[in-house]
């Protein structure tokens, strides 16, 4: 099930006996997960209907134990397992039980959890959150769990739709971002859902109601500077502008806490293998949509293919692919400055 769709069936007190919540993006899962917590039972209900566990702490005897009680108040218990992936019923059952029996020629051990599924407690809402990609979704177990419940598997936000999804989320908090602002967040805090929903509602306490937040605002109150900043530097890099692009490098040299490898390199390599894309397709009129990038973002690829060949890009993005393996220590040492100068050099010489 999608997370929309989740967190649509929650508005309408639409609940399922189970719930499986894994993937590796925390944000969607944790944030289902706090939706659980905080809107299936009332406040007077949760001290005697909601009970939270941890997966290293318990067995799943004692899980479904309680799962298969009944609720002491109100007509629903919420039992949660959290950190779920240290259950040793989980780390043992990676694959499907079936398939290592047949080889051993035991008898396979009954599977409490496929039990519990077969005819789950409809008054309860058995819960397990996983950090990880969660157990194989080919099991009996899971597909038990996915046709009485609710399978739901968090997955990072693409770079490419990233600034998208920055839009959107700021647009159902009520405010609105300008195109800046909105690529300064993207480009600088990455992919990690957590630290840019923590930087958004940052601002939004120094808001007006419906009021915008700027590149000014960003600047100001989340430490990156509206010039200085790994999105101009990749839009330097594209439209191949040398002084900019050798400013910019200079002033992360000079700012390497503020301004980590980690973040530069992984930047520069999306948009030249985007590039790399636009100039292979032999169709352009297309290109947006081929791409999976939104139109108005095209014209940063038409100006950047003007400058760059294609076997310019291919040789690029072996360096970029080389100082990334440099900065995470592979080969001979070099200082993050030294690094980031040599990649810049390569790039545009």
């Amino acid at each position: 099930m999608e997370y929309a769709q989740i967190l649509k069936h929650f508005q309408e007190k639409k609940y399922k006996p189970v719930y499986m919540l894994m993937g590796t993006e925390s944000y969607f899962r944790d944030h289902v997960l706090e939706v659980i917590e905080t809107t299936v039972l009332d406040e007077g209900s949760k001290a005697f209907g909601q009970t939270i566990v941890y997966g290293r702490d318990v067995t799943m005897d004692q899980v479904l134990s309680v799962a298969q009680g009944f609720p002491m108040m109100g007509d629903k218990q919420v039992v949660i397992v959290k950190e779920a992936q240290d259950m040793k019923e989980f780390k043992s059952r990676q694959s499907d039980p079936a398939a290592s029996d047949k080889k051993t020629k035991k008898k396979p051990e009954p599977n409490l959890l496929e039990l519990y599924l077969e005819n789950p407690t409809p008054s309860t809402l058995l819960v397990f959150s996983f950090s990880n990609d969660g157990p194989d979704k080919r099991t009996k177990m899971m597909k038990l769990a996915e046709s009485k419940g609710v399978l739901f598997k968090s997955t990072p936000v693409k770079d490419y739709n990233l600034a998208d999804w920055i839009n959107t989320y700021v647009k159902s908090r009520g405010f609105a971002i300008d195109t800046s602002a909105c690529n300064m967040l993207a480009e600088n805090l990455g992919s990690d859902l957590s630290k840019v929903v923590n930087a958004i509602n940052k601002l939004a306490v120094i808001l007006p109601e419906k009021g915008t937040i700027t590149a000014h605002l960003v600047e100001e109150n989340i430490g990156i500077s509206k010039d200085y900043n790994v999105w101009e530097l990749t839009k330097a890099l594209m439209k191949k502008e040398v002084v900019m692009a050798m400013r910019l490098m200079y002033y992360f040299e000079a700012n390497p806490k503020n301004n980590p490898l980690q973040i530069i390199v992984p930047s520069i390599f999306g948009h030249f293998a985007k590039l790399a894309v636009f100039i292979s397709l032999p169709n352009k009129a297309n290109a947006a949509q081929d791409m999976g990038i939104n139109p108005y973002a095209i014209n940063e690829y038409r100006e950047a293919a003007k400058h760059y060949s294609a076997q310019k890009v291919e040789r690029i993005i072996t360096s970029i692919l080389e100082a990334d393996r440099r900065s995470k220590g592979v080969g001979p040492h070099m200082e993050g400055g030294d690094i980031l100068k040599e990649l810049i050099f390569k790039i545009l010489h």
